[in-house]
Order: structure tokens, then sequence, then C-alpha cells
């Protein structure tokens, strides 16, 4: 039976590594063992940033939405919580856009809040 060579599915693996570290400081870009050890890293950090910046995202639209409501003298919570009461269905990403881009439609939501 002849001898089984892993230099070509090695070599694969190595390479795509290397390029993938590409941009790395120091031997993290050039040497194999430091780009894999490197790349761990950076895989961890980007699974566990890609659920970081869905809060943060969030957080940026519910300041988005208070500073619209205190301009108009009502904080946010009592915000949301009138629009719940007055069953309007809107969520925080819609609303932020409307704080930002149409003052006039967020100031309508405000009084229907107020009220409800």
């Amino acid at each position: 039976m002849a001898k089984v060579k892993h230099s070509v599915a090695t070599r694969r693996r190595k390479k795509r590594a290397l390029k993938r570290a590409k941009g790395y400081w120091l031997d993290r870009s050039k040497q194999y063992q430091q780009a894999r050890r490197a790349l761990m890293h950076a895989d961890v950090y980007a699974y566990r940033d890609r659920r970081v910046k869905k809060r943060k995202i969030r957080q940026l639209w519910i300041i988005r939405i208070n500073a619209a409501c205190r301009e108009a003298g009502i904080t946010y919570s009592r915000f949301m919580s009138g629009l719940k009461k007055a069953k309007v269905a809107i969520n925080r990403k819609m609303l932020a856009e409307l704080a930002v881009n149409d003052a006039k439609a967020i100031l309508r939501l405000i009084e229907i809040a107020k009220k409800g």
C-alpha cells in the first residue's frame, strides 16, 4: 500500500490561514502557528462583537428617541409607555429614523403618547 502524503492539503490550509492573517503585525502575518493563534482570537472577537453591535445600535436608537422626546417635554419611558397604551405598534428603529428626519411625525406621535 502506498504511503499517504498530506503536503498538498497542508500547504493549502497554511496558505489559507496566512492569507487571512495579511495585515497582522510581525510574525502573526508570516508564521503559520502565530497566524493561526491570532486568527482564533480574531474569530472570537468577531463572533462576540456581532452581538455587541446589535446592542450598540439599539442604544443609539433609544438615545435619538429620548433626545426628541425631551425637546417636546416628555421622557423616553413615558413616551414608550404612552405609545403602548395607545396601541401604536412602531419599532425603535423607525422611531429613531422619524426623530432624526421627520420632526413633525415624531411630535404627532408624542402627542398621541401623552393622550394615551
